[in-house]
């Protein structure tokens, strides 16, 4: 039956998108998005400024007919003006390096070391995904469709997502927006990402500890920690209590992209013992929401169960369980889970959330604030069946032996690739 309703979902989307293309534009290259207001003394002097009042991203405006069909999702919150400081690598926390350069399908990235050896990311606010974008859809001229499924992300979620991660006591990457203007340090990279929007963010691995955890003595990636556990044993433990919360705090942000390389683990030394803490990071997809006729069928969980936008309610509690919560979690108790859910309820009060949403610009505030601070406090009271439903699917899948890989992702274009690539 439920292969009948995809194929059946997967026939009207065809029917509706090739119907829709004859009223589709040209599509924006994404590199020009980001607007700088009132600036008069030309780019070269940009970095003599020590804020900007900036625009994110102007790609996602739409008339009445783009927004029945495509969502009015954040298009405002992207094309609102907000303060933004003005940063030189040069002297920022003492003098950054530039390590390498990084980044996913969608984001660029640059890799930082400080002074002191600590690491630091600036990831691009602006997302580029043309690299998902299928041959089929490019014939079709529906590239914007899927360009403009970036409109579901908000500029601003990583910020929110970590205020209220601190409220919750969990450890996170400590994200702030900055502007980055050309300059003599970025080098050959200054075509690629000078003049742009940048989070920047501590990195999920490096040797130096810059966490609260006095006793940490390094950070991880996911793949480097299952080798050292196939290696130690039992000599290194996972701090199973703090994924849970963290796992549980995914649910209440909406974050649905959680596979294994969105994580970090501080190795933190206990005696004779090591225990691994983990550390969230790439927060993009968190209060993620689409409406529109078109992003409704893709995120339907028939056919695309990985991508669920933000609502009150958790509609698909299978499709928020990734195979790294099975490698992990799998013979972990339904006793911490709840144990879990009502420290997350008795830190995440109605004035603790109040007090979270300030990190937003009041503009940006008006827009999005109140609509998704309601949808974070009805996922809250709700937390405590979220978690017994998130550790029933987790005990009912299949207990994974090998070592994870990095290829358990999800995006919105993957209904769209699956539909155009069926047979």
């Amino acid at each position: 039956m439920k292969k009948l309703l995809g194929a059946f979902l997967i026939l009207i989307l065809i029917f509706i998108i090739l119907t829709y293309a004859s009223v589709l534009g040209t599509t924006q290259e994404f590199e020009t998005c980001t607007v700088i207001e009132n600036q008069t003394d030309g780019f070269g002097a940009i970095k003599n400024h020590d804020s900007l009042l900036i625009v994110p991203c102007n790609l996602y405006h739409g008339n009445a007919i783009k927004t029945l069909m495509q969502g009015e999702n954040y298009r405002e919150a992207w094309a609102t003006p907000i303060k933004v400081p003005v940063v030189l690598l040069d002297t920022l926390m003492g003098g950054m390096t530039i390590i390498k350069k990084g980044g996913g399908k969608q984001t660029h990235s640059l890799k930082l070391k400080n002074k002191e050896g600590i690491l630091f990311t600036l990831r691009s606010v602006t997302k580029d995904p043309q690299a998902l974008i299928p041959n089929i859809a490019r014939t079709l001229h529906l590239e914007n469709i899927i360009v403009d499924g970036i409109s579901g992300q908000h500029p601003y979620a990583a910020l929110l997502a970590s205020e209220l991660a601190n409220k919750a006591h969990l450890v996170n990457t400590h994200p702030k927006m900055i502007f980055v203007p050309k300059q003599t340090v970025l080098g050959k990279y200054n075509s690629k990402y000078g003049n742009r929007l940048f989070l920047l963010e501590y990195e999920t691995e490096g040797d130096k500890n810059w966490t609260s955890y006095k006793n940490a003595k390094k950070i991880i990636e996911t793949k480097d920690l299952q080798e050292l556990k196939a290696k130690l044993g039992e000599d290194i433990q996972i701090d199973e209590a703090a994924l849970v919360k963290a796992r549980l705090f995914d649910l209440l942000i909406g974050d649905w992209d959680r596979h294994a390389e969105q994580w970090g683990w501080i190795l933190e030394k206990h005696r004779k013992k090591t225990v691994a803490i983990p550390l969230a990071g790439d927060r993009d997809n968190a209060f993620f929401d689409l409406d529109g006729v078109i992003p409704q069928i893709l995120t339907n969980k028939h056919l695309n169960p990985l991508v669920r936008p933000y609502d009150k309610d958790i509609d698909h509690m299978p499709g928020l369980v990734y195979p790294f919560d099975i490698y992990f979690l799998k013979n972990t108790s339904e006793e911490v889970y709840i144990t879990e859910a009502k420290k997350l309820q008795q830190l995440l009060s109605n004035d603790v959330i109040d007090e979270a949403f300030k990190i937003w610009p009041k503009e940006i505030y008006d827009l999005n604030g109140i609509e998704i601070k309601e949808k974070f406090i009805a996922r809250r009271n709700d937390l405590m069946k979220y978690a017994k439903e998130f550790h029933n699917v987790i005990k009912e899948r299949e207990l994974l032996e090998k070592p994870l890989k990095g290829s358990e992702k999800a995006d919105l274009t993957s209904g769209m690739i699956k539909c155009f690539e069926c047979k």
